[in-house]
């Protein structure tokens, strides 16, 4: 018997199909290799050095004075009143939702709001339908016995879905999941675009509102909203099409926006009964958040001048590097090397391609693959990035996810210039 079936003998079927978080696995690689004394130039991980990126001063001082104060017992399972409110007032004020209190849920994160997505409104064989490249939704399928419905996208929609793909499966689909701005790709959906979604989305639940069809949801994660950029714009289901109210499951979290991907703070706001059927889940799950962060992260969504102060300082110094690791990818291009790029639009990422598959290094060997790609440019470059593969794309087309939350403007500089040397030594 081969070791890997051994190995699994005795769990599920589930847990036998399942695959470890692939960014993490590249990033505990990259971790070993610091360990031994490389020096690597690391755009993977979707995280903050907090040298680069410190969380919000207030919210650090409220979470130590929330310990102080005593608040480290057990939460409410659904998340404490000060908490759930400053979300719905955060959501009134900033993106015009007027929700009830009983429509906000408080998790630990953005990862169980949508797990518990998942597990209280799909049942096994019921199809998902998401776009890929998409953050994890691949994983969350196997978990809940999903039927993935994949809609392969490419740089020419901004590696979002259009109606037209999307539709064909609409009628069966019980949940559809969008996240804007995107993971890995960088790029914000075109809210032109979003509302045709939302109106074919609306159309169909009308039409099965008169056959009993249980309803088809939208997990709509937005937990980059507050890091767009330039001309692009964020907008809401909600917003463009307020029927969708009855349908859209938001996540968001304080992770991204507020770099405190640590601390554990997240929410869900959606229809009341759906919510409800999810605070359910979390209460077997225990995966809420903790005490002190949830009564740090009231005070900070209640603090305007604090909130928008931290967020005009975070956003430029995401975009400077951003735009640092795309106009080297654009000199590059100009010299004649086979890169291309997206401008940054929103999130912490820029997708990067890179057209050396069947290209050969000093040594001979070709580049037959997105992850052979990946390994050259660690041991040439000492650059790590992500390729797409991790994002549930099967094929192999050259492009990768940088994320620069962890690095400098000077280092992303320095990565892009590793990467031309790399490039200009294949053969």
């Amino acid at each position: 018997m081969k070791k890997r079936e051994a190995e699994h003998r005795g769990v599920s079927a589930m847990a036998k199909e399942l695959v470890a978080n692939e960014i993490l696995k590249i990033a505990a690689e990259i971790r070993a290799l610091v360990r031994d004394g490389a020096r690597v130039l690391n755009l993977t991980i979707g995280d903050f050095k907090s040298d680069q990126f410190p969380i919000p001063d207030l919210l650090r001082e409220e979470t130590k004075k929330a310990l102080d104060q005593g608040h480290s017992n057990y939460p409410p399972s659904n998340g404490i009143l000060e908490c759930r409110e400053a979300v719905r007032e955060m959501f009134l004020e900033r993106l015009g939702l007027d929700y009830s209190i009983e429509s906000v849920l408080i998790g630990g994160g953005a990862r169980p709001m949508i797990a518990a997505s998942y597990m209280c409104l799909i049942s096994p064989g019921e199809p998902v339908v998401y776009s890929i490249p998409s953050w994890n939704n691949n994983h969350y399928s196997t978990i809940v016995g999903a039927r993935r419905v994949e809609i392969p996208t490419t740089q020419a929609t901004s590696f979002f879905p259009r109606v037209e793909d999307i539709e064909p499966h609409l009628g069966a689909a019980r949940m559809i999941c969008l996240n804007t701005p995107q993971n890995p790709t960088g790029t914000v959906m075109d809210p032109a675009e979003l509302e045709r979604l939302c109106r074919a989305i609306v159309a169909e639940n009308d039409r099965r509102l008169s056959t009993g069809q249980p309803c088809c949801y939208l997990m709509f994660d937005q937990v980059y909203w507050m890091l767009t950029f330039g001309k692009s714009q964020h907008a809401t289901p909600v917003t463009l099409v307020p029927e969708m109210a009855r349908y859209t499951i938001f996540v968001d979290a304080i992770s991204k926006s507020f770099a405190a991907t640590g601390l554990r703070v997240g929410w869900a706001v959606g229809p009341e009964d759906a919510i409800e059927r999810m605070g359910a889940l979390l209460t077997h799950l225990g995966a809420w958040a903790p005490r002190p962060e949830q009564v740090a992260t009231a005070a900070l969504l209640r603090n305007r001048e604090a909130l928008d102060a931290y967020h005009r300082n975070m956003s430029a110094g995401v975009l400077k590097r951003l735009e640092a690791l795309a106009k080297g990818v654009r000199r590059l291009q100009a010299e004649g090397l086979p890169l291309d790029t997206i401008d940054p639009e929103g999130a912490i990422y820029l997708s990067l391609r890179l057209d050396v598959l069947g290209k050969k290094t000093a040594d001979g060997q070709p580049l037959s693959s997105d992850e052979s790609i990946r390994r050259y440019l660690l041991k040439e470059a000492g650059v790590a990035l992500v390729p797409f593969q991790a994002f549930g794309l099967a094929t192999d087309t050259g492009w990768f996810r940088a994320s620069v939350g962890a690095v400098s403007v000077a280092e992303c500089e320095l990565a892009i210039e590793k990467i031309g040397q790399a490039i200009r030594r294949l053969g």
